[in-house]
Protein backbone atom coordinates (compact mmCIF):
# COMPACT_ATOMS: atom_id res chain seq x y z
CA UNK A 1 0.00 0.00 0.00
CA UNK A 2 1.29 3.95 -0.79
CA UNK A 3 3.74 4.57 0.31
CA UNK A 4 5.47 1.78 0.13
CA UNK A 5 4.38 0.36 -3.33
CA UNK A 6 6.04 3.79 -4.57
CA UNK A 7 9.32 3.58 -2.74
CA UNK A 8 9.71 -0.17 -3.91
CA UNK A 9 8.64 0.51 -7.73
CA UNK A 10 11.56 3.87 -7.08
CA UNK A 11 14.46 1.36 -5.72
CA UNK A 12 13.14 -1.33 -9.11
CA UNK A 13 13.97 2.11 -11.34
CA UNK A 14 16.84 2.18 -9.63
CA UNK A 15 18.00 -0.96 -10.75
CA UNK A 16 17.28 -0.51 -14.12
CA UNK A 17 18.48 2.60 -14.34
CA UNK A 18 21.94 1.70 -13.20
CA UNK A 19 22.81 -0.34 -16.00
CA UNK A 20 22.04 2.70 -18.22
CA UNK A 21 23.52 5.70 -15.93
CA UNK A 22 24.42 4.98 -12.74
CA UNK A 23 24.75 9.17 -11.97
CA UNK A 24 20.96 8.92 -12.82
CA UNK A 25 20.33 5.87 -10.54
CA UNK A 26 22.68 7.30 -7.63
CA UNK A 27 20.17 10.47 -7.69
CA UNK A 28 17.04 8.74 -7.86
CA UNK A 29 18.31 6.18 -5.06
CA UNK A 30 18.93 8.85 -2.77
CA UNK A 31 15.87 11.11 -3.59
CA UNK A 32 14.10 7.44 -2.41
CA UNK A 33 16.20 7.01 0.76
CA UNK A 34 15.02 11.08 1.97
CA UNK A 35 11.19 10.00 0.69
CA UNK A 36 11.29 6.75 2.92
CA UNK A 37 12.56 8.23 5.58
CA UNK A 38 10.40 11.08 5.95
CA UNK A 39 7.68 8.20 5.30
CA UNK A 40 8.54 6.52 8.68
CA UNK A 41 7.63 7.61 12.38
CA UNK A 42 11.11 6.97 13.79
CA UNK A 43 11.84 10.72 11.40
CA UNK A 44 8.46 11.98 11.89
CA UNK A 45 7.75 11.57 15.81
CA UNK A 46 11.22 13.66 15.69
CA UNK A 47 10.84 16.43 13.82
CA UNK A 48 7.33 16.78 15.34
CA UNK A 49 8.04 16.64 18.40
CA UNK A 50 11.08 19.24 18.12
CA UNK A 51 8.62 21.62 16.38
CA UNK A 52 6.39 20.59 19.16
CA UNK A 53 8.48 21.40 22.02
CA UNK A 54 9.71 24.97 20.96
CA UNK A 55 7.26 26.69 23.35
CA UNK A 56 5.91 25.01 26.80
CA UNK A 57 2.69 26.00 28.79
CA UNK A 58 3.34 28.44 32.00
CA UNK A 59 3.98 25.94 34.86
CA UNK A 60 1.61 28.17 37.19
CA UNK A 61 -0.97 29.77 34.86
CA UNK A 62 -3.12 31.02 37.68
CA UNK A 63 -1.00 33.43 38.43
CA UNK A 64 0.40 34.12 34.62
CA UNK A 65 -1.49 37.44 35.32
CA UNK A 66 -3.62 36.72 31.71
CA UNK A 67 -6.55 39.11 31.08
CA UNK A 68 -7.83 37.12 28.10
CA UNK A 69 -7.41 33.35 26.10
CA UNK A 70 -7.07 33.94 22.03
CA UNK A 71 -8.08 30.84 21.09
CA UNK A 72 -7.46 30.54 17.26
CA UNK A 73 -8.90 28.47 14.66
CA UNK A 74 -8.32 25.90 12.38
CA UNK A 75 -10.72 24.56 10.41
CA UNK A 76 -14.35 23.91 10.25
CA UNK A 77 -16.87 21.66 8.74
CA UNK A 78 -19.63 23.65 7.41
CA UNK A 79 -23.90 21.74 7.46
CA UNK A 80 -23.36 18.72 9.09
CA UNK A 81 -25.15 17.98 12.50
CA UNK A 82 -23.84 18.70 15.66
CA UNK A 83 -25.30 18.09 19.26
CA UNK A 84 -27.00 22.61 18.97
CA UNK A 85 -26.72 23.35 15.78
CA UNK A 86 -25.36 22.91 12.32
CA UNK A 87 -21.86 23.13 11.83
CA UNK A 88 -18.69 21.28 13.50
CA UNK A 89 -15.40 21.97 14.60
CA UNK A 90 -12.44 20.16 12.91
CA UNK A 91 -10.69 17.96 15.23
CA UNK A 92 -7.18 20.20 15.70
CA UNK A 93 -9.54 23.36 16.78
CA UNK A 94 -11.59 20.90 19.06
CA UNK A 95 -8.96 19.86 20.79
CA UNK A 96 -8.12 23.43 20.76
CA UNK A 97 -11.45 24.99 22.06
CA UNK A 98 -11.16 22.18 25.13
CA UNK A 99 -8.26 23.72 26.51
CA UNK A 100 -9.40 26.99 25.97
CA UNK A 101 -12.72 26.12 28.26
CA UNK A 102 -10.41 24.52 30.86
CA UNK A 103 -8.62 27.74 30.88
CA UNK A 104 -11.33 30.26 31.50
CA UNK A 105 -13.19 28.17 34.16
CA UNK A 106 -9.52 28.27 35.89
CA UNK A 107 -8.58 31.60 35.41
CA UNK A 108 -12.16 33.13 34.78
CA UNK A 109 -11.63 35.68 32.07
CA UNK A 110 -13.04 35.76 28.20
CA UNK A 111 -12.11 34.08 25.43
CA UNK A 112 -11.65 35.99 21.82
CA UNK A 113 -12.16 33.12 18.93
CA UNK A 114 -10.48 34.10 16.21
CA UNK A 115 -11.36 32.41 12.80
CA UNK A 116 -13.59 33.24 9.75
CA UNK A 117 -15.19 30.60 6.83
CA UNK A 118 -11.91 29.88 4.86
CA UNK A 119 -13.51 28.50 1.39
CA UNK A 120 -17.45 28.70 0.54
CA UNK A 121 -18.11 25.32 1.55
CA UNK A 122 -16.30 25.53 5.34
CA UNK A 123 -18.23 26.35 8.51
CA UNK A 124 -17.84 30.17 9.68
CA UNK A 125 -15.41 29.15 12.64
CA UNK A 126 -15.47 31.69 15.54
CA UNK A 127 -19.63 31.79 14.84
CA UNK A 128 -19.41 27.87 15.69
CA UNK A 129 -17.16 27.90 18.36
CA UNK A 130 -18.99 30.12 20.07
CA UNK A 131 -21.57 28.84 19.77
CA UNK A 132 -19.75 25.27 21.48
CA UNK A 133 -18.39 27.65 24.07
CA UNK A 134 -21.93 28.54 24.95
CA UNK A 135 -22.84 24.95 25.08
CA UNK A 136 -20.26 24.14 27.17
CA UNK A 137 -20.75 26.72 30.01
CA UNK A 138 -18.84 29.26 29.10
CA UNK A 139 -21.08 32.74 30.08
CA UNK A 140 -22.03 34.58 26.65
CA UNK A 141 -20.48 37.77 27.84
CA UNK A 142 -17.14 35.82 28.12
CA UNK A 143 -17.30 35.36 24.62
CA UNK A 144 -15.74 37.40 21.73
CA UNK A 145 -15.47 36.72 18.26
CA UNK A 146 -13.31 37.68 15.54
CA UNK A 147 -15.04 36.16 12.26
CA UNK A 148 -12.91 37.91 9.58
CA UNK A 149 -9.28 36.25 9.15
CA UNK A 150 -8.63 33.23 7.07
CA UNK A 151 -5.01 32.78 7.85
CA UNK A 152 -2.42 32.73 10.60
CA UNK A 153 -1.81 36.60 9.49
CA UNK A 154 -5.05 37.86 9.56
CA UNK A 155 -5.66 36.19 12.93
CA UNK A 156 -2.91 38.05 14.31
CA UNK A 157 -3.81 41.29 12.72
CA UNK A 158 -7.31 41.61 13.73
CA UNK A 159 -7.32 39.92 17.04
CA UNK A 160 -4.68 42.63 18.07
CA UNK A 161 -6.93 45.67 16.87
CA UNK A 162 -9.61 43.75 19.27
CA UNK A 163 -7.40 43.38 22.14
CA UNK A 164 -6.21 46.93 21.81
CA UNK A 165 -9.81 48.31 21.70
CA UNK A 166 -10.94 46.42 24.78
CA UNK A 167 -7.74 47.60 26.76
CA UNK A 168 -6.52 43.91 27.02
CA UNK A 169 -2.56 43.86 27.58
CA UNK A 170 -1.56 40.33 28.14
CA UNK A 171 -3.68 37.36 26.14
CA UNK A 172 -3.30 33.85 26.68
CA UNK A 173 -2.66 32.39 23.53
CA UNK A 174 -4.00 28.97 22.69
CA UNK A 175 -3.55 26.89 19.66
CA UNK A 176 -1.95 23.56 18.37
CA UNK A 177 1.89 23.26 19.48
CA UNK A 178 2.78 22.25 16.01
CA UNK A 179 1.40 26.17 15.23
CA UNK A 180 2.47 27.83 18.18
CA UNK A 181 5.83 29.40 17.02
CA UNK A 182 4.45 30.57 13.92
CA UNK A 183 1.42 31.94 15.92
CA UNK A 184 3.71 33.42 18.18
CA UNK A 185 5.92 35.69 15.36
CA UNK A 186 3.11 36.85 13.73
CA UNK A 187 1.63 38.18 17.05
CA UNK A 188 5.02 39.54 18.32
CA UNK A 189 4.68 41.78 14.70
CA UNK A 190 1.76 42.79 16.15
CA UNK A 191 3.41 44.36 18.51
CA UNK A 192 1.72 41.40 21.48
CA UNK A 193 3.52 39.65 23.38
CA UNK A 194 0.96 36.60 24.65
CA UNK A 195 1.42 34.05 26.51
CA UNK A 196 2.10 30.43 24.91
CA UNK A 197 -0.57 27.62 25.93
CA UNK A 198 0.56 25.33 23.23
CA UNK A 199 -2.05 22.33 23.27
CA UNK A 200 -3.23 19.59 20.43
CA UNK A 201 0.02 17.73 20.78
CA UNK A 202 0.42 14.44 18.45
CA UNK A 203 3.33 12.80 19.16
CA UNK A 204 5.49 11.99 22.51
CA UNK A 205 7.84 14.29 23.69
CA UNK A 206 10.10 11.45 24.75
CA UNK A 207 9.96 8.48 21.67
CA UNK A 208 10.81 5.05 22.14
CA UNK A 209 12.36 3.36 18.96
CA UNK A 210 10.54 -0.14 17.35
CA UNK A 211 11.07 -1.97 14.43
CA UNK A 212 7.71 -0.83 13.08
CA UNK A 213 8.40 2.98 12.74
CA UNK A 214 10.92 1.53 10.31
CA UNK A 215 8.16 0.62 8.02
CA UNK A 216 6.46 3.52 5.37
CA UNK A 217 3.22 5.06 6.57
CA UNK A 218 1.24 7.84 5.05
CA UNK A 219 0.57 9.17 8.18
CA UNK A 220 4.17 9.78 9.48
CA UNK A 221 4.47 11.67 5.85
CA UNK A 222 1.40 14.16 6.47
CA UNK A 223 3.23 14.64 9.95
CA UNK A 224 6.22 15.54 8.20
CA UNK A 225 4.51 17.48 5.63
CA UNK A 226 2.99 19.80 8.65
CA UNK A 227 6.25 20.03 9.90
CA UNK A 228 7.90 21.34 6.63
CA UNK A 229 4.78 23.23 6.17
CA UNK A 230 5.03 24.62 9.10
CA UNK A 231 9.03 25.98 8.72
CA UNK A 232 8.19 27.46 5.27
CA UNK A 233 5.67 29.30 6.30
CA UNK A 234 7.69 30.71 8.97
CA UNK A 235 10.13 31.84 6.82
CA UNK A 236 8.19 33.51 4.66
CA UNK A 237 6.47 35.26 7.62
CA UNK A 238 10.06 36.50 8.88
CA UNK A 239 11.05 37.85 5.74
CA UNK A 240 8.15 39.43 4.70
CA UNK A 241 6.31 40.50 7.54
CA UNK A 242 3.26 37.96 6.42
Amino acid sequence: MPPGIFIILSLALCVKLFKISRKLSAVLLFVTLIFYLLCTSLVAERLMGWLEEMHTPPAQVETSGADVIVLLGGGAISQVPDVDGVGALCASPANRLLTAVRLQKMLNVPILVSGGQVYSDSGPEAEISARVLKSLGVPEDKILTETKSINTSQNARYTAAILREKNFTKPLLVTSAFHMNRAMLNFNLQRFKPIAYPTDFTVTHNPTFHYTKLRPQAEALLLNVTVMQELLRTCVTEILGI
